[in-house]
Order: structure tokens, then sequence, then C-alpha cells
């Protein structure tokens, strides 16, 4: 799932919470069962930031009701308590309480799971700690070259192999760090949620904890943290070993295999690119659209309002420059992004962040369409366009029509795929309880936080049950779909689809291409196998190609797979793919990750094919 955020908003340090008996608290097993809580605020956000005395009451009421939260509940899931311990750390640091904040930062490598967050989690913070203690301020040259030093030591003692990946990224981030990105959320979310609602949310304070900490604590570090992480990758020129390349298959051309129609369910598709592979409809190819007003609509592509046109290659430019600033790639794109974010002025935040993320959803749907397809001529292309929200705030705002028609929608959908003999569906895409909760608060709907959490499971549960019926309604299509790209459990945080239970749905979590956990992905015990979803090379509308990172790029992978799958064998049920898929992965040592292998699925696939193997029966198309 594509997300611009990942780089302009970045997550501050994430610390887990201590261990503590349980007798007596309640239980929390599902992010929404977490307690709301709300801050009055008068004026502007900008000022309790950069007011100390302001920011301090704030703070003092914000910490009240986090450390509550960890008293007096039993939180199941460690992603939250590594939360809810980072939102404490930024306050102790902020206030100067180190020993709390170091404390805080050590006891996360006891919860941590994946081999990379166990050497990374904390690492800035540690170094800040150790200068300010050698230096004796923390705003003198002297600090920060302790800091540099503080933390080129602790990078080289760390395996290069298994935190490149990390390191790279978060160099990316530190590049394009300015106080306009710092506080741009907080300017253009915040403020006028504040100004229409008179305070915030326990889900948006952490926001404004993050913006005073990344503008006192990290931004005055950006040529530190440029220089070390630089020099640390500099020093390191070994590029991780691909597995896939091994694993692949490619289906050769002039077989007897049978065609496989193949739906994606994504923003759009740039079919022209995709030639007679395309499942025609009345002599033009086979597209469902509806808008992000979850009204129909028309086009293969999600559109480019009109005064955006011009602007396309600019867009497609900047795509590029994060994708090499991820991959600490120096090409003229990575300079000019890094330039053009480093120096954005205040009221451009929001045209340039609007533009990206505008960018991101249109460019998604081709790329996830070029990773399902290739390498496979059997395949044929059916899309079903919907429009993703690039606004900062939600446009539209949810309503319980809204709701009620995207349900009808996802059966249409369905339908759609059914009439024109889909048998493999990939979604690259998702959203939570939470996610509505948080747009019904930008939205101004709902007086209390508890008003609005009876709201979002409302909506959210109309929409995931018509989902779940779209796809019992459809027993022969295997539906693939992104475990989720924010590094939690995608069944506590209810995701859907990626939390759904159906015997055609399989979610596939981000690896790279050494088959080691990507930062961002997603888990939990829907997740059942693990697919490359790091840098992937895939095309772009107009045909360009472009590297992109998410379980969004994993998912079709999968996708591809099940197509080849069906083509050596058609009749092949869902939950016979699904079977396949799983027992010929690879189980990695640490348990973590089940990594597909291709080749042998195929192989399995072709093992089990009759020479009377037909497609299973479909209604014929209306």
């Amino acid at each position: 799932m594509h997300n611009v955020h990942r780089f302009l908003i970045a997550v501050a340090v994430l610390l887990v919470a201590t261990a503590a008996l349980a007798a007596g608290r309640p239980r929390i097993d599902k992010a929404s069962d977490l307690p709301r809580f709300s801050y009055r605020l008068e004026g502007s956000v900008d000022d309790v930031i950069r007011d100390d005395a302001k920011f301090r009451q704030f703070a003092n009421d914000v910490r009240r009701d986090t450390e509550s939260v960890l008293a007096g509940y039993d939180i199941a899931d460690r992603a939250t308590l590594r939360r809810l311990e980072g939102e404490l750390a930024q306050l102790d640091w902020l206030a100067g309480n180190d020993d709390s904040a170091l404390a805080r930062a050590n006891r996360i490598r006891e919860l941590q799971d994946k081999p990379a967050d166990k050497l990374m989690s904390g690492l800035q913070l540690r170094a800040m700690i150790a200068a300010a203690k050698q230096a004796g301020n923390r705003t003198s040259d002297a600090y920060r070259a302790d800091v540099g030093r503080v933390l080129a030591a602790d990078l080289d003692a760390m395996p290069y192999e298994v935190v490149q990946n990390e390191v790279r990224e978060a160099k990316a981030s530190a590049e394009i760090m300015s106080e306009a990105l710092t506080l741009g959320y907080v300017r253009n979310v915040i403020q006028p949620t504040v100004d229409k609602a008179g305070g915030v949310s326990s889900d948006l304070a952490p926001a404004i904890v993050n913006a005073k900490y990344r503008l006192v604590a990290t931004l005055p570090l950006k040529k530190t943290l440029v220089d070390t992480y630089g020099a640390y990758l500099g020093a390191h020129h070994v590029e991780k070993p691909d597995i896939w390349a091994a694993r692949d298959v490619m289906l050769p051309p002039g077989k007897d295999y049978a065609t496989v129609n193949v739906g994606i369910w994504d923003s759009g598709v740039d079919t022209s690119l995709f030639d007679h592979r395309v499942v025609l409809d009345q002599g033009k190819p086979a597209v469902i659209a509806f808008d992000r007003f979850a009204n129909p609509a028309k086009g293969t592509l999600q559109p480019i309002p009109a005064d955006l046109q011009s602007r396309i290659p600019q867009m497609k430019a900047r795509l590029k420059g994060f994708s090499d600033l991820q991959s600490n790639i120096d090409s003229p794109e990575a300079s000019e992004v890094k330039q053009y974010l480093s120096t954005l002025k205040p009221d451009e935040y929001k045209s340039a962040v609007e533009e990206l993320d505008l960018a991101g959803n249109w460019m998604h749907g081709t790329h996830v369409a070029g990773i399902t397809m290739a390498g496979n001529p059997y395949a044929r292309l059916v899309v079903g366009r919907i429009e993703f929200d690039w606004h900062l705030l939600p446009d539209p705002c949810p309503t319980k029509e809204l709701a009620l028609r995207d349900a009808k929608n996802q059966q249409a959908y369905v339908d759609f795929f059914k009439r024109h003999r889909v048998r493999v569906v990939n979604m690259s895409w998702g959203g939570s309880v939470k996610g509505v909760e948080e747009a019904l608060e930008l939205c101004n709907i709902g007086k209390t936080p508890d008003e609005r959490k009876k709201i979002a499971r409302d909506y959210f549960d109309i929409q995931k049950h018509a989902l779940e019926k779209a796809f019992a309604s459809a027993p022969n299509i295997l539906f693939v779909t992104a475990a989720g790209n924010s590094n939690e459990n995608a069944s506590f945080v209810e995701d859907i689809p990626a939390g759904i239970k159906a015997p055609n749905l399989i979610t596939v979590g981000a690896v790279d291409r050494a088959g080691d956990e990507a930062s961002f992905t997603s888990y939990g015990p829907t997740v059942v196998v693990d697919a490359n979803g790091y840098q992937v090379d895939s095309v772009i509308p107009g045909g360009e190609k472009l590297a992109e990172s998410g379980t969004s790029m994993a998912s079709p992978q999968v996708a591809s797979l099940a197509a080849k799958m069906l083509a050596v064998n058609p009749k092949l049920t869902p939950p016979q793919l699904i079977a396949i898929i799983r027992d010929t992965a690879e189980k990695t040592p640490d348990g973590r990750r089940n990594l597909i292998n291709p080749k042998k699925a195929v192989a399995a696939a072709e093992t089990k094919r009759s020479p009377q193997a037909a497609l299973p029966r479909f209604p014929t198309p209306a």
C-alpha cells in the first residue's frame, strides 16, 4: 500500500512498555477498545508547540492519560505498547528526564520482534542522551559532534546485512526534514480540527508531541544524521543477495495452458500497456469504476484534475526521486526532491503533500498490475477502479449514506469480476475502524471521542460485512490482499481486507530481496505468506519503470503466482491454491516469515493437473 507520508511524517522513536501483572486489569484485544481522552486547546497549536509553558501544561495532561492506560489495562498488542511508551519517551526527553527516557528506550529491545528493529529502535535517542552528558548541553557544536560519534559507533557494531534498509530509510527521512514538513501536518490538519472542535482527542494529540520533539530534538541534528548515516552506507557496498530470481517462474508461450482472467481492484490501470492481454467488454477494456464519493465513474485510471495535468511529468520525476532516496541512489530526481521538500514554505505544504499523494495513488494500480501480469502470457486483465482520497482533510467526510453506497459497490465489483470469469483478484488497499474514527474527528462529526467511536464502528461494520458477503458470493475467485504498511498486527487494528478470514482470501506480508522483513510490513494471524515488497520494479502510467516499496508490491507477487498456477491447472479451487502456496513456502528459522516459492508452487500445481482439466463454470456475461 503506497504511503508518501511514511517519508514525510516520520513516526518518532518506538519504545515498549514495562511488563506488568495483568490481574484485575481490563484486557485490550482490539485497538478500538483502547480508552479515548480529550484535550482542550485554544488559539494556535503552533504556539502550544513553541511556548514551553503552554506545551508543558498540554504535555502533563497527555502524560497523565497515557500512563493511566499503561497502568490500568492489560494490552495484548506489542505495537500499541511501543507506541504509548514512545509518546512518553518523547515527553521524558523534552522535560529533561533523560534517565527515564533511556530506560524506556532500553526496554523496547525486550519486546521487539523484527531483527532490524531490535537493533535500530531508540538509536538516535540513546545517542542524544549520551552526547548531552558528554557535552553538558543539547545545542552546541560539541553536542552535535558527539551525537554523530555515538551514532556511528553504534552503527558500526551492527550487521550491515540486517540494518541496511532501515539505515537508508533513516537517511532519506533526515534528508527531507524541514520546519515546514515538521509543522505542516499540525498547521494543516490539527489546527483546523482545533478551530472547529476546540481541542483534540488522544488519537491526534501525539502528533503535537511528535512535532515538538522533531522541532527541538531531531531537526537541529539534520546534517549530523545525514552525514552519519551516509558515511555508514558509504563504507558498505555489499548488496543483499536476491533470493527471488532463483524462485521465479516465467511461463513459456504456446503451451496448452488455460487463459486466466485477473482482476486488479485498485486505483486504475493504464490498460494500453498490456495490449492484447486486456479483457474486452463491448470492444473496450473491461472496467468497473466508482469515484471517492462512491458514485459510478468512467475511465481506466484515476483522473488527474485539469489544473494538474501539466505537472504529470514532474509528479513522475518526484515519485522516482522518493524511490531513489529510499535506495540511497544519488540521482537528479532524488536531489530535486530533497531540495524541494527541504525548502518548502509553510503555505506550500498542503499542495505539495496532496500532489505527491495524488501522484502515488494515480500510478498505484498500474504498478500493481505490472507485477501481477509479469511472466504470464496466459493472464488477462480486468480492472476494478476505486478512487483513493489524496486530501489532508477527508473529502468526502464519512457518512452512513457513503458507507452504504460503498457497501453496495463492494458487491458490484465482485459481481463484475464474476461476470468476466475472473479467477484471481488483487487488492493492495485497506482501512480500519480507527481510520474511520480519525476521519470523523477531522470532519468534526461526533461531540465526544466515545460518540465518534460508536459512529465509526457502525460505518466500519457496514463495509466489513459487505466485503465478507462479497467474498462469500464468489467462491471460485481467489482474493489476494496486502497486510498493510503500519508495522502492526492487522487483526488487532482490524484492518480490512487484511484482517478478514475467508476460505478464498489470502493476506500477504512484505520482505526484501533477501527475504528479511520489511520495516513497514504489518503482520498477524491472518498473514499467511510473505513476498518481495521492497523496491520492486514495475510500470507506471505511460510505460516508465519505477521501483516501489510496500505490501502493495508483495500482494501482487502472490496474485501473479496464483494466476500461473491456474494457467497450468485451471481446476484448482481457491482453498487448494492457498494450501499449495502456503505448503510450498519456506518458513524462516525465526518462524516469523513464510517466504513464497513460485517455482515449487507452480510445479506442485502442475503435478495435480489432469488431461481433462477445465475451467470451473461461471455465469455467462450479461
